[in-house]
């Protein structure tokens, strides 16, 4: 069974928005934080956002006012919604969890999905 599950992605015009999906398997228990990072191309992985079990949230500065993380804990489910989008948001978006699964304690990644912002 595949760990984390994405959707969402897409291609949106400049100042649209976009909802991206990560739903993760039910053989992830105790799932603690989860969240969202990003890689454009010829660049490094950086955190876009991140959501602990408390709700409490962090975002990297580019996206603040823009993007919103929320999660269903109810379906081990962490969604970003992306408003406002700019070119610069285009990347190769993946979803983690940290959480206890078949090998213990791990941090598990979703495949990537990609979201292109142009005209």
């Amino acid at each position: 069974q595949v760990p984390l599950v994405e959707s969402g992605g897409g291609l949106v015009q400049p100042g649209g928005s976009l909802r991206l999906s990560c739903a993760a398997s039910d053989d992830i228990g105790r799932i603690n934080v989860m969240g969202w990072y990003r890689q454009a191309p010829g660049k490094q992985r950086n955190m876009v956002a991140i959501i602990n079990t408390g709700g409490i949230t962090n975002y990297a500065d580019s996206v603040k006012g823009r993007f919103a993380i929320s999660r269903d804990n109810a379906k081990n489910t962490v969604y970003l919604q992306m408003n406002s989008l700019e070119p610069e948001d285009t990347a190769d978006y993946y979803c983690y969890v940290d959480g206890f699964g078949t090998t213990g304690w791990a941090r598990y990644w979703g495949q990537g999905t990609q979201v292109t912002v142009s005209l």
